[in-house]
């Protein structure tokens, strides 16, 4: 009797045991299923990414992927194509342009010139794989190159670090670079540039760094009408103040130092000469005195300096 009693708890220690033998080998496998799946999930996001940009628009339009040239030519532009810019990331939070798109000390400034400070985060502006990541003396400095899923290729100029590498996927908002003053740079800026098949359309076209916004859901390119748009827009986004060339120290002064109001499409600035009176500057720019005086809130015998900015417009 005594016996069958210690087997029968022996075999009851032995099934009561048995669960918690169980609990111990998931608890040991566990980690390794978080790790796996960990990696799996890895595997398949990139595998995602490679098939969303192989399936984009781009890929109607470039046949080749290269790496070693920065600009990007096709044999033929497109008459027209849509452009989507949806889900975009301003690349720089700066609303202060300083150089327009065009004509620039005879010759072609093919971006937008916004003013950052060496070490400002620069971002992707659209999701995309980087094409290029150079560096250029006597030009770009360090530079990035993003292919875009919607068509566009967007240049990012001058910056004292990149933050990626070549083939690297980008989503929208993604840290590529820090703002600096390398390459051919007067000081510290971005120069931004939006290319397609290689040919370098204003940027004013498609974003507002002003109100930092693009300027609809879609742009669509036509061959035949994209260079009038492009002056209308930078008389609409461009440098406060400024017609189609930019460039003297005088103006990139004027966007630098212009307030919020400059912002607005109507206003404009004067940069006071020593010798000028608020009269001469209302003769001098179709406007009155006591305009000029409302606008800036000055007095009748207000003392004007030499290099003040005053609104009259």
């Amino acid at each position: 009797m005594k016996i069958l009693k210690t087997i029968a708890f022996l075999a009851l220690a032995t099934m009561s045991s048995l669960p918690t033998m169980g609990q111990d080998l998931l608890a040991r496998q566990a980690p390794i299923d978080r790790k796996m799946k960990a990696v799996d999930s890895v595997a398949l996001q990139r595998l995602i990414d490679t098939e969303i940009y192989y399936d984009a628009p781009s890929a109607d339009l470039y046949d080749d992927w290269d790496n070693a040239h920065a600009h990007s030519r096709v044999a033929e532009m497109p008459d027209s194509f849509r452009i989507s810019l949806k889900n975009f990331c301003m690349p720089t939070d700066s609303r202060v342009l300083t150089s327009n798109f065009g004509a620039r000390w005879g010759r072609q400034h093919k971006g937008l010139d916004i003013k950052v400070y060496i070490g400002d985060t620069i971002r992707a502006a659209f999701d995309g794989k980087v094409r290029v990541v150079h560096y250029e003396g006597r030009g770009y400095g360090k530079y990035v190159v993003i292919r875009h899923d919607n068509g566009l290729e967007t240049y990012y100029a001058h910056m004292s670090k990149q933050l990626v590498v070549e083939n690297q996927i980008v989503r929208a908002g993604d840290p590529i670079g820090l703002g600096g003053n390398t390459g051919r740079s007067t000081g510290s800026h971005l120069h931004f540039e939006t290319r397609l098949c290689g040919v370098a359309l204003n940027p004013a076209l498609m974003f507002d760094f002003r109100n930092q916004d693009v300027v609809d859901d879609y742009y669509t390119f036509r061959k035949s009408t994209y260079q009038k748009e492009s002056q209308v827009a930078t008389r609409l986004r461009g440098v406060s103040g400024v017609g189609f060339n930019s460039g003297n120290s005088d103006e990139v002064e004027l966007a630098m130092a212009a307030p919020a109001a400059s912002y607005k499409q109507e206003s404009r600035f004067h940069k006071v000469k020593r010798g000028e009176t608020l009269y001469s500057i209302a003769r001098h720019r179709g406007t009155t005195v006591d305009a000029i005086m409302k606008l800036n809130h000055l007095k009748k015998n207000a003392k004007l300096k030499a290099g003040q900015i005053l609104k009259f417009n």
